[in-house]
């Protein structure tokens, strides 16, 4: 309360939106391989914004689209957390966690592998590069129970109508509700963009770092606690991992005794030099505007990510390494194990223009050359790699059609024969029926690197008998903003799926399976009530190693109405509910999520949830009280013996000025 005490002050003396992994992606990339990020259900009702923030647009690198801050309080989980709802984690917030709507990784190269913690960090390909004629800030801050808080900090501005710049920080601190489950992490981002003053020639800058620390318990060591009135308060429920160890809270430096350490450090920067022709528009008797058209560009982009992903245990515990990892007991043995990956990479790209002044039609060919580095506790790896890529996209001017043709080849190096090719097409219909997408992609990829090797202090395991992953995605997309609704339908086939058949074990299934999906979200409306409804179907067909829950819903039943003219609110019932299935068991020392056929884990009840969300101007306010289900019913699980939390009370606050 004192933290929240502090920050309510600083917001009345001072008077971002990592998209859900639906399946259905931005609608310009919608749906499921690894990447597309975007919200299944957004609010599309009107807003009053301010007039200065009309003015503020952003764009994603190598996307002709332009992007408006939203203002919704729709969507606590996407909006505020950025987590989308279709994630379950480990029990706490910012434990490890997976998308329920499966979503595999498309992407050709070298891969790393460690990705339980990827929703919590900054990328280049969520970064934002904004333009806007006033300088714009935003706050955000949460305090929930258990000494949970959350902290988000934005800021952009132009410098010179040629010169902007942004910076994103953002926290996650929650010690939990059971031993050993603290998350501490910190992801901090910088953006920028450049044009000359002849406007030939554009430069582009990215930078994250993320700090992830997550705490690893290994689950609590027996569900029947969770019934018992003996354990009531759930830090006195025994763990697999760190049960006798003391963890030292603080908001800044939590000492976490058991914990997954990522630290990843990205730079990008891309210039741009064109060729075409400038003319100069007459605003007024004072004004002119200079434009310059391209219609050629030679565009260079150097990348280069240093990712340090560690495992630390500080005492050994007696039984859950030997059961699960054969690990020898020795008393006050430090368990560790550390992957550090280094990957720089050059890419020349060649761009035309075909129709003059239409910069979403263009062709693009290009050549990356990778030089890629690791380094293990007792050995290290160097290798390159060489790619070519071409893109033809044809978004129209009058933006009724969108076509785009995609392929990446690794000709030579580690990853020769790694491939990438899609297709897609988009058609506006009209505004009533909306915008239809029909999408193609295969990609051939090398297993990541943590299914062929693993390093640790105690032991390494190797696995040279993989081959290639095929994938392929079909999928049919509808988007109507004026009925409110979102359709995502997609078939996937998988050839030499790559899997962990234990805890430390990789496989490859030695048939081919594949996997529908279809995922719809609509909003209905009687005035003043609201019905939010987010669903899920999800079969798998053939022998594969993979399981899914069935069918995954979340519906929001909502009173929303515009009092005072200024105040918008949402008040109402949120319930969360997936159908039982085997799900992913985890494993603490490779950070990774494996597959198990021995618990079914069920759902009591569906997750409950009253919340009364608010938006004042450029305030808002998020009021939750979350798990009401452990009130009536046990707590439900995300994987085996990890439960999620008790009742919690959140409270969000999300203001944004223009300086």
């Amino acid at each position: 309360m004192r933290h929240l005490l502090i920050i309510i002050a600083l917001l009345l003396a001072g008077g971002h939106s990592l998209m859900a992994q639906f399946n259905t992606g931005r609608f310009g990339n919608m749906g499921g391989g690894g990447g597309g990020t975007s919200k299944m259900q957004r609010d599309t009702s009107k807003h009053d914004h301010e007039p200065d923030t009309l003015t503020l647009t952003y764009r994603y690198l190598g996307e002709p689209t332009d992007f408006g801050i939203d203002s919704s309080v729709a969507d606590f989980n996407t909006d505020f957390l950025k987590v989308p709802a279709n994630y379950m984690t480990l029990g706490n917030s910012g434990a490890a966690a997976r998308n329920l709507i499966f979503t595999p990784l498309l992407k050709p190269g070298f891969d790393a592998g460690f990705h339980s913690y990827d929703v919590y960090g900054f990328t280049h390909a969520n970064a934002r590069f904004y333009n806007t004629n006033r300088p714009y800030s935003e706050l955000n801050y949460l305090v929930g129970s258990k000494q949970e808080q959350v902290i988000g900090v934005t800021h952009t501005q132009n410098r010179t109508d040629r010169f902007n710049f942004a910076f994103d920080y953002r926290k996650i601190n929650s010690p939990g509700y059971f031993r050993t489950q603290n998350t501490n992490h910190d992801t901090y981002r910088l953006t920028a963009r450049y044009q000359s003053k002849n406007k030939r020639a554009n430069t582009y800058f990215s930078f994250y770092f993320n700090k992830l620390n997550g705490g690893e318990n290994g689950g609590i060591k027996n569900d029947s606690f969770l019934t018992s009135n003996l354990y009531k308060n759930r830090q006195s429920i025994d763990v697999n991992l760190g049960n006798q160890e003391v963890t030292q809270y603080a908001f800044f430096g939590s000492k976490i005794p058991v914990k997954s350490q990522y630290k990843e450090t990205g730079i990008l920067i891309q210039q741009q030099y064109d060729w075409g022709r400038g003319d100069s528009l007459h605003i007024n008797d004072t004004t002119d505007y200079y434009r310059y058209t391209p219609i050629f560009r030679v565009q260079y982009t150097f990348n280069y990510q240093n990712n340090d992903y560690q495992f630390i245990d500080n005492n050994q515990d007696a039984t859950f390494y030997t059961q699960h990892y054969g690990f020898d007991f020795i008393q006050g043995d430090t368990i560790t194990a550390r992957h550090q990956w280094k990957t720089i990479s050059n890419d020349l790209s060649l761009v035309q223009f075909p129709v003059f002044g239409n910069l979403g039609h263009f062709i693009n060919v290009g050549a990356r050359f990778e030089t890629i580095a690791g380094v293990f506790l007792d050995a290290n790896i160097n290798f390159t790699n060489l790619a070519l890529h071409g893109e033809y996209r044809n978004k129209t001017r009058n933006k009724l059609w969108d076509f785009s043709a995609r392929g990446e080849f690794y000709v030579a190096g580690q990853n020769l024969g790694d491939y990438s090719v899609s297709g897609m097409l988009r058609r506006h219909i009209n505004d009533l029926l909306g915008d239809v997408k029909l999408s193609v992609t295969n990609v051939n990829r090398e297993p990541s690197y943590v299914y062929k090797f693993f390093n640790s202090s105690r032991n390494t395991w190797y696995n040279n008998t993989l081959a290639k992953e095929n994938t392929t995605q079909v999928q049919f997309a509808a988007e109507n903003k004026k009925l409110k609704y979102n359709l995502a339908v997609n078939y996937f086939l998988f050839t030499n799926y790559t899997y962990f058949s234990d805890y430390f074990h990789s496989a490859q299934s030695p048939s081919l399976f594949n996997l529908l999906q279809v995922v719809f979200s609509k909003k209905f409306t009687i005035s003043p009530f609201a019905w939010y409804m987010d669903v899920a179907f999800q079969q798998r067909h053939g022998e594969g190693p993979l399981n899914v829950p069935a069918f995954w819903t979340r519906n929001r039943f909502a009173f929303e109405k515009v009092l005072y003219k200024n105040l918008n609110l949402m008040t109402g019932l949120e319930f969360r509910y997936n159908t039982d299935y085997y799900a992913d068991d985890y494993s603490p020392l490779l950070g990774q999520f494996v597959l198990q056929n021995n618990t079914k884990v069920k759902y009591f009840s569906p997750d409950i949830s009253a919340f009364a969300h608010f938006r004042i101007k450029s305030f808002s306010a998020f009021v939750r009280a979350e798990n009401l289900n452990t009130f009536f019913a046990e707590n439900n699980h995300s994987a085996p013996l990890y439960p999620y939390n008790n009742f919690a009370f959140r409270l969000g606050l999300r203001w944004w000025f223009i300086n």
